[in-house]
């Protein structure tokens, strides 16, 4: 495959996801009646996901400084499929939701009275602050990791090493901070 394919494949997946996640957030989809049993428990899976992708990330790092590339590699394919899966239950989650839960939103009732907004004080702004770094570079890194895993896999290693100097620290980042928000909104959700 030619570089040219791979760049428009990878943009249209971004692309493509970006779309999904943006009409999920519009909230115009018809969601179920009745949310699935499981639903409660995507958002610790997500966690799950993210914390165990953080991990995996420092593990391939440590692996590739000691020149170990097959488990670099290993590692790094089984964070790829990881943050695959997370993918999937994420948008799952977001389309089974009819509201979006609110950091603040004690009994749930998706409006933040002053007495709920007093009550969490400035938590809120850290909050908002990470949840909003961790979505734009969610979104941006995306492509980057992309790149980065055709590249690796095609051991083509000057052009992997040049995307994974911004797409390592981002990317976990974004594992990261999926975790500490989801720490920061898992006593707002109301099933």
């Amino acid at each position: 495959m030619t570089d040219k394919i791979i760049f428009r494949f990878v943009a249209a997946v971004s692309v493509f996801v970006f779309a999904v996640v943006l009409i999920l957030s519009m909230k115009i989809l018809p969601t179920p009646a009745v949310l699935p049993s499981f639903t409660p428990y995507l958002p610790k899976l997500n966690a799950l996901l993210n914390g165990t992708c953080s991990v995996l990330l420092v593990i391939s790092l440590y692996l590739i400084t000691h020149g170990n590339i097959t488990w670099h590699k290993r590692i790094n394919i089984l964070a790829f499929c990881l943050s695959s899966l997370f993918l999937v239950s994420y948008i799952l989650f977001h389309y089974l939701m009819k509201v979006d839960t609110k950091y603040g939103d004690l009994d749930g009732d998706g409006i933040l009275s002053p007495m709920e907004l007093a009550a969490v004080g400035n938590l809120r702004t850290i909050y908002l602050t990470i949840l909003t770094s961790h979505i734009i570079l969610a979104a941006g890194v995306l492509p980057l990791i992309l790149l980065s895993f055709y590249y690796g896999l095609q051991m083509r290693v000057a052009k992997h090493k040049k995307l994974v100097r911004w797409a390592f620290p981002i990317w976990l980042y974004v594992t990261v901070t999926g975790v500490i928000v989801y720490i920061l909104i898992s006593p707002y959700y109301h099933f």
